[in-house]
């Protein structure tokens, strides 16, 4: 990708202009891939990394890895101590629940909306990802049913014209993913997961208002039920 970027930028005649949007590219990439792998666990909560070795993996410069560093630590995923290191930071259940208590107020109110404002391209959306989640459940594709999962969320801000709220959400939803991520190698029920957003998805299309929002705040209080036994599971990767 980044390549392809500085071909296509040939044109560009003034080289400070041209370095400038090199290097802000490269900065973001870097920022974008550490967090990706934070977020699917490939770099496991509290595991201790350096600029070198990530330098080193993701073949790029110490510069745009310690501004990533910076970057990921305000958003506490990282833990920089000094003298110490910098340590990948654990699952704070206390901001699971913040995150979930934020998600359940407002998708419950999203919800509601839903069932008066989606037209039928947006309820073709969301049963065709449905139906995609179902037939992942049966492949035991749980990479991308957890993907699926997090559209079909989306696809209800987007039919409500709220994607700024949803992109405000996902900001504070890091821990909050990460432990959605840990479920998947757990042996809990994905059945529930996909038969909730079923029954959620039916509601609207009857335009049940009561009927959805009540689906919809029993489907997010999952985690809380989850979180316990997950925590026993994997007690290195928890506060």
């Amino acid at each position: 990708m980044l390549i392809y970027y500085l071909a296509a930028k040939t044109e560009v005649n003034n080289l400070a202009v041209y370095e400038q949007k090199s290097k802000e590219s490269t900065r973001d990439y870097t920022y974008k891939l550490l967090k990706e792998k934070i977020l699917k666990l490939d770099l496991r909560p509290g595991r201790k990394i350096s600029e070198k070795e990530m330098s080193e993996v993701l073949t790029v410069s110490r510069t745009p890895i310690r501004e990533a560093f910076l970057r990921l630590s305000q958003e506490e995923l990282l833990e920089i101590f000094p003298q110490r290191g910098t340590f990948v930071s654990l699952i704070d259940l206390d901001h699971v629940e913040e995150a979930r208590f934020l998600r359940e107020n407002i998708e419950r109110a999203i919800v509601r909306q839903a069932c008066e404002v989606l037209d039928e391209e947006e309820l073709f959306q969301l049963e065709t990802n449905v139906t995609m989640q179902e037939m992942c459940l049966k492949k035991e594709n749980y990479a991308t049913l957890l993907e699926l999962d997090e559209e079909f969320h989306r696809i209800l801000f987007a039919g409500c014209n709220k994607l700024r709220i949803w992109n405000t959400i996902q900001q504070m939803n890091n821990h909050f993913i990460r432990l959605r991520v840990l479920r998947i190698g757990s042996n809990l029920n994905w059945n529930v997961v996909v038969s909730q957003h079923r029954n959620i998805q039916d509601l609207i299309l009857q335009k049940d208002a009561d009927g959805a929002e009540a689906a919809m705040a029993e489907h997010l209080q999952l985690v809380a039920i989850e979180k316990g036994e997950l925590e026993k599971a994997y007690p290195d990767y928890f506060k």
